[in-house]
């Protein structure tokens, strides 16, 4: 079937729906079933409104011998920065059949380099498919780069767009023009143009077919300098064990706990900056809020640092909070709609298990405590999302 074209006929859709195989079919959820036959009545290119879970295959810049040979490749936004050179050659010169974006909203803006990157892959692409919970997160503007690589050219040039449906007009910034595209105008039209090409879902129609809450690991790369230093103390860890073994002592199982203390706090801060990469990643999203779960000083720190960088509201939640203090920042963070993100330490949040937030979890330290892991279950209300970085 073409790209780009006229509804496809009944007769046509239960053909393509055919060639699926059996086994892939038995599986479907309803509202899955009725999402491919909503692609295939539009040749194949429609624009999806689900709040999915990525899965990463390629872990990092340098990890793409396996794609020319690999069916499906998947991989996180993270890695599609200016200097991943070699990974996006590799992508572009790939002839995908079908590209799917999940959580296509991070490619609101026209001037973001991960937009760049994404737009000419997916239209190349037979098949496109872009999912996300928030396709819009403030205005109209932020819908034009997605139909742009969805369907290119048929919401006309962006100028076109922005005069039609951002409501755009000219600002003078002393004898600087600029155009404003903040508004928006003929949002029927606009609307009626989506229906086309976009199937909206809200979590109360499809919340009783979805699966249980889905862990997710989120890997970063390290510098090189900071992968040298643990692995001097991951050898020195092996050579105490070996000896250990051997002739097994009081003074070896403190010198071991100690080494394992130490590589523990070595890799809070080794991942930091990725981390904080990844949490202002995350603040792009405007109505998104999320709990930060951390364990050292210096993580808490990196995550602080991180919000007010994106100039956001935050609470925090330490040690050195008083417990009645900690009380108020946590109804501040639940009803104060401008307050997004709660940091947290893993041991001093203890207080806040019988408490119900709506919002994301993100835990940057796996404690191997069951009841520091329940108490994080239970932070958080059950449709939410936990990602562990580790």
């Amino acid at each position: 079937l073409p790209r780009v074209g006229l509804p496809c006929s009944n007769s046509d859709v239960d053909e393509e729906f055919s060639y699926l195989p059996e086994k892939l079919k038995e599986k479907l959820l309803p509202f899955q079933k009725k999402g491919i036959i909503f692609a295939l009545e539009r040749s194949g290119s429609a624009f999806f409104s689900f709040q999915l879970i990525d899965i990463i295959v390629v872990q990092n810049k340098t990890d793409i011998w396996q794609i020319p040979k690999s069916k499906v490749t998947v991989l996180g936004y993270g890695l599609l920065t200016s200097d991943a050179h070699v990974l996006i050659d590799t992508l572009c010169k790939q002839k995908f059949k079908v590209v799917i974006i999940d959580e296509s909203h991070y490619m609101k803006s026209r001037n973001a380099v991960r937009s760049k990157i994404l737009l000419p892959i997916v239209q190349k692409a037979i098949r496109a498919i872009l999912l996300t919970g928030t396709p819009a997160l403030g205005r109209p503007e932020e819908l034009f780069m997605q139909l742009e690589a969805l369907c290119p050219k048929k919401f006309g040039t962006w100028t076109e767009y922005a005069q039609k449906y951002c409501n755009a007009y000219v600002r003078y910034f002393g004898k600087r023009r600029q155009w404003d595209c903040r508004g928006a105008s003929n949002l029927d039209e606009l609307h009626e143009l989506l229906s086309n090409v976009m199937i909206r879902r809200m979590k109360s129609e499809v919340l009783t077919q979805l699966p249980p809450k889905i862990r997710q690991r989120i890997p970063f790369d390290l510098p090189k300098n900071t992968v040298k230093e643990l692995n001097t103390s991951f050898e020195e860890w092996e050579k105490l064990m070996r000896a250990s073994n051997l002739d097994s002592t009081k003074d070896d199982f403190v010198q071991v706990m100690s080494l394992i203390t130490r590589m523990f706090k070595q890799t809070a801060i080794a991942k930091a900056g990725a981390v904080k990469d990844y949490i202002k990643m995350l603040l792009e999203n405007e109505q998104l809020k999320f709990l930060v779960f951390a364990h050292h000083l210096s993580m808490l720190q990196a995550c602080t640092e991180a919000v007010i960088e994106s100039k956001v509201r935050y609470i925090r939640i330490d040690g050195s909070v008083p417990s009645a203090e900690r009380i108020n920042l946590v109804n501040q963070f639940q009803k104060d709609p401008d307050t997004r993100v709660a940091i947290l330490s893993i041991q001093a949040a203890g207080q806040l298990g019988d408490k119900n937030c709506f919002c994301e979890v993100i835990e940057h330290h796996k404690v191997c405590t069951i009841s520091v892991s329940t108490c994080l279950s239970k932070i958080a209300h059950i449709d939410c999302e936990l990602v562990l970085l580790n």
